[in-house]
């Protein structure tokens, strides 16, 4: 039914949300700002230039090469001492037989920072991150690259996302979408099936027999 699986990584596979919000929420606070949670929430799936122009709006005055210094050092921490995979990671990649691809917001440092400390990256034929793209997520790019490097039509994927930014993305690419939502809820507007977690969204979409 499908020739390619393309996942995001970010919220997905990776729990790395909750550990870059705490990172966050610390790094603000070294500048003597309380940040709102939910302006944090509002960033998810967004590429770094994006979220720098979201927060530059948000906090005028800020010192912004400070805060991502000290964002991007906490978070460095965080990862050293590893990076828990969302519940079914594993078992998913391993059983998929479709050949398959990453379609990240992440920029190639970040990206290799966190494949360095998991266990993931042999499963991946081709890896898509922001630094590929003229135009990252939510506009198509990223999918139809990853697709493009797959050699498959669009229309033949399943795209794995937990944001709204991403689910865009694929939907615009043309292929269909499964929505796991991570710390933000799904409106299920850009998702053939929102689903509580990967294992249950494989199985209804037809990926793993039920």
């Amino acid at each position: 039914m499908f020739d390619a699986v393309i996942f995001d990584l970010d919220g997905t596979l990776l729990d790395t949300e909750a550990l870059s919000q705490a990172a966050g929420i610390a790094a603000f606070a070294d500048h003597g700002l309380a940040v709102d949670p939910a302006f944090l929430h509002s960033l998810i799936g967004h590429d770094d230039v994006t979220g720098a122009g979201l927060i530059r709006a948000r906090f005028p005055g800020l010192n912004f090469a400070g805060l991502a210094t000290a964002w991007s050092k906490r978070i460095t921490v965080l990862y050293a001492d590893g990076i828990p995979l969302k519940p079914g990671t594993h078992q998913l990649l391993a059983a998929l037989r479709q050949p398959l691809a990453l379609a990240t917001s992440s920029t190639r440092t970040q990206l290799d920072l966190k494949l360095s400390v998991t266990d993931i990256a042999p499963y991946f034929r081709h890896i898509v991150c922001v630094d590929d793209v003229q135009k990252p997520k939510p506009a198509p790019e990223p999918y139809l690259l990853a697709a493009k490097r797959l050699g498959v039509d669009p229309a033949r994927c399943v795209a794995f996302e937990d944001s709204e930014t991403g689910a865009q993305s694929a939907h615009l690419a043309g292929m269909t979408v499964v929505q796991v939502p991570d710390i933000n809820p799904a409106s299920g507007r850009f998702a053939h099936l929102v689903a509580p977690d990967l294992l249950t969204g494989a199985r209804e979409i037809g990926l793993l027999p039920k």
